[in-house]
Order: structure tokens, then sequence, then C-alpha cells
């Protein structure tokens, strides 16, 4: 006691880290970033190929498969249609606006169509669905792990891939191109009606140049893109809620994980298959 009395203030100061912990605080920072991020691609790599080898092999739970298409189809078509009624009217009002300048507003029916077909159909339906759909799937799978329900299917002999992710990959794989081609024709109507009652463009010429330029295979890629979309939201959806834990809290992070990388997901898919579709934008 005499002995720690007598040490000065400075010696009695903790020590100070030196610049070798610093900068090995520095480098994990830097990495932490990076490892996070592989250790997310292994974990959704995973589990897409559980998810595929458990869905080839029987039981096929197929009222499954249609109860999540009712959920994620027949009820997104309100928020699906309305959403895709003023994309297509605010679409047409800024092209009918931009084009009268050049005196090119004849061809906003084509931009138009293509438009929807191939991009905003299919991103804006996936979106909606994310948001709607996907959420309440991440908060279903995280509050069946963080209270043991997961855990009580294993003890029961069913696998919890087979039986919670497999039926809503399938479902969305098949629901949201139906959900994209619905957003594709309301919004249509819904171009067609600012264009032609709004802002004074001839209809006849609004429908024949939709027929003229929009074909089969620019409707066949929004539907692809849509079906990807699907698949690919679901998988992170489940994925967040399947590895969630931390009660409560952990259930409210899950599903805000899920949203936000579903929809990241899907915009970066965009890309991605529009470039390898069209065999541009993927460097030399």
């Amino acid at each position: 006691m005499a002995e720690a009395a007598e040490q000065t203030p400075e010696e009695q100061q903790p020590e100070q880290p030196g610049w070798g912990k610093a900068a090995l605080e520095a480098l994990a920072w830097l990495f932490a970033w990076p490892i996070a991020f592989v250790a997310e691609v292994g974990f959704m790599a995973r589990l897409v190929y559980e998810t595929f080898m458990w869905g080839i092999r029987p039981p096929y739970r197929f009222r499954l498969v249609i109860e999540h298409i009712e959920f994620l189809g027949v009820q997104s078509i309100f928020i699906v249609g309305l959403s895709g009624i003023f994309v297509g009217g605010v679409f047409s009002l800024q092209l009918v606006d931009g084009f009268r300048q050049f005196g090119a507003e004849n061809q906003v029916g084509a931009v138009i169509g293509l438009a929807l077909s191939r991009e905003l159909a299919p991103v804006f339906s996936a979106l909606m669905i994310t948001s709607r759909a996907g959420s309440a799937m991440a908060t279903e799978i995280a509050s069946m792990r963080v209270t043991n329900q997961i855990d009580a299917l294993t003890t029961m002999s069913v696998n919890p891939i087979q039986f919670l992710i497999v039926p809503r990959v399938i479902a969305a794989t098949i629901a949201t191109p139906i959900m994209a081609l619905l957003a594709f024709m309301v919004g249509l109507v819904g171009a067609y009606v600012v264009g032609v009652f709004l802002m004074g463009i001839d209809g006849g010429i609004f429908v024949e140049r939709v027929k003229w330029f929009v074909d089969t295979s620019d409707v066949g890629q929004g539907l692809v893109k849509s079906a990807v979309f699907g698949a690919a939201l679901t998988m992170v959806a489940c994925r967040q809620g399947f590895y969630a834990s931390g009660g409560a809290a952990g259930v409210g992070q899950a599903t805000n994980r899920a949203v936000v990388q579903a929809s990241v997901a899907v915009l970066v898919l965009d890309y991605v298959l529009t470039a390898v579709i069209l065999g541009q934008g993927v460097g030399v």
C-alpha cells in the first residue's frame, strides 16, 4: 500500500495504446465491410443451394405454394395496380412535355410501351411486392426463429427450408411475373388517359405506336426479369428471417434488412439482366 501511494500521478495513468494497436484497429475497421459482404454471400449461396436441393425432393407441398401465390399475388393486386397507373401517368406526362418541344409527341406511346414492358413494370412490381410481402415473410420466419418454432420443425423431422422457404420461392417465381404483366397493362391505361385526355395527343396514334414497337420479346424480357426478381427478393427475405436472432428487436432488424437488401438486389439484378439480354454494358 505504501509503494502504491508513493507512485507519481504520471505512473498511475493507464498505458496509452501504441501505434501498433491503432493500426490493427484501423485495419479491422477497413476490412470489416468486405469480410461481412463475403460472409453474406456465403450465407446466401448456401441457402440457395439447400433451397434448390430440397425443392426437387418430395414431399411437394402444392397447398402451401397455392397459399403463398395468393398472398404474394392476389393480395398485391391493389398496390401493384395503383403504382402501375401512376407510374404510367407520370411517365406519359413527362414524355409529352419533353417530346412536344421537338414535335415528336407521336412517339410517346412507343417509348412508354417499351419502358413499361422492359423496365418499369418488372422493377416497380417487384419493389411493391418487396415492401408488402417481403417484409411480412421476413417477420414471420424471424418470429418463428426467435420463438424456437423452426427448431420444433427439425425435432418433428420436417426440414424447415423445404417447409418454409421452398414454397415461398416457387410462389414468388410464379406470382411476380403475373403482377408485372398487370403493372404493364394498367400502366399503359394510365399513360393513355394522361397523354390523350389531359395532354391532347392523338389516341389512335398512341395505340398504333404501342402495337407497332412493343412485341412479344419485349414483354417476355420483362417477365423473365420479374421471375428472377421474385426468386431473389424471396430468398433475401427468407435468409434474413431464417437466421434472425436477438428476440423481438432481432425480428425488427431482420425485417428492415430484408426490405433494404431485397430492394437493392432488384435494382442490381435489373442492370445485370438487362446487360446480359442486350449483350451490352458488361465490359469489353
